[in-house]
């Protein structure tokens, strides 16, 4: 497991990123990203060995891997962990930028989700095409495990997906550990974060896009569900909102696992190595091994 000392530093150092994060978001005040950096950007995952398009699926691995990355997030910082990981066990691994906001660079997540959702269906027609697989496996972190549903119920990705995991999802929307609470208390805040941000509104229990995104049922047929949660998420809250219901789901709590994993919303996505050997398991459930406190390698 990882040392006290590192997780504060982590939890130190995502506050300092969110908070300015957030009002460059609202704001849309943020400088444009340079060609050059976009660039490096990509250019740092490809050396990695994922998003290389002349990859093409072994007979071990069929399926390439989408990884959709949470809000604030983006296709290379959200994966410095588990997309290595990935490619060491042989997959082919690929993830997509969205929800980009005009002027707010590397930040993404942010714009309306069902515009997500999308830009989510076209990348993963890119993929297909490239690899000649039939269907993908999917794996997201926050906005990125929820985010997807949405494609699969609404824009026709059932049939191009044989599996969805979630890490920390916001499946059924976040009170951010009672924060959202505060919006009734400050009229119209609602209504500029939604303009500026919708992506955030979106997310909010209760909100019309989840609603919509619920209705009916959490799941789609044809493909297979798995939720990874923590119970220590403070941002994904509560936790259990995070779990599905329906055929073809497995929703676990990685403390069931390993009670000594203290993971909480960032952590389990980035470096949680408990998540990640069980996201494997979900992958390749025919091959699947028990995850304990000993998986964190």
């Amino acid at each position: 497991m990882l040392p006290w000392r590192r997780i504060r530093r982590i939890r130190k150092t995502k506050t300092r990123t969110l908070l300015p994060a957030l009002a460059l978001a609202v704001a849309a005040s943020a400088a444009t990203p340079t060609a050059a950096l976009a660039t490096d950007t990509a250019s740092k995952a490809v050396s990695s060995g994922w998003n290389d398009y002349s990859c093409k699926p072994s007979a071990q691995h069929p399926r390439p891997v989408v990884l959709v990355h949470g809000t604030f997030g983006n296709s290379v910082d959200n994966w410095l962990g588990f997309a290595p990981y990935l490619v060491q066990r042989g997959y082919c691994v690929f993830s997509l930028d969205y929800g980009q906001l005009p002027l707010v660079p590397l930040f993404h997540g942010l714009g309306p989700v069902d515009q997500s959702a999308k830009q989510l269906s076209a990348y993963v027609d890119r993929v297909l095409a490239a690899t000649g697989a039939a269907k993908v496996d999917m794996v997201g972190h926050s906005q990125g495990g929820m985010m997807p549903r949405y494609y699969l119920k609404f824009l026709g990705g059932a049939p191009k997906v044989n599996a969805l995991v979630g890490i920390a999802p916001t499946n059924h929307g976040t009170t951010l550990s009672g924060l959202t609470k505060l919006l009734d208390y400050f009229p119209g805040a609602g209504d500029i974060i939604a303009k500026g941000a919708p992506g955030l509104m979106d997310q909010v229990v209760g909100s019309d896009f989840l609603r919509r995104l619920n209705e009916g049922g959490d799941t789609v047929p044809g493909v297979r569900y798995t939720v990874i949660s923590t119970k220590y998420d403070e941002v994904a809250t509560p936790y259990r909102a995070q779990f599905l219901s329906g055929p073809n789901v497995k929703n676990v709590l990685i403390q069931d696992l390993c009670a000594t994993d203290i993971s909480e919303h960032v952590t389990i996505g980035l470096t949680d190595g408990l998540a990640f050997h069980e996201a494997v398991n979900a992958l390749d459930p025919e091959h699947a091994t028990p995850t304990t406190c000993a998986s964190d390698d």
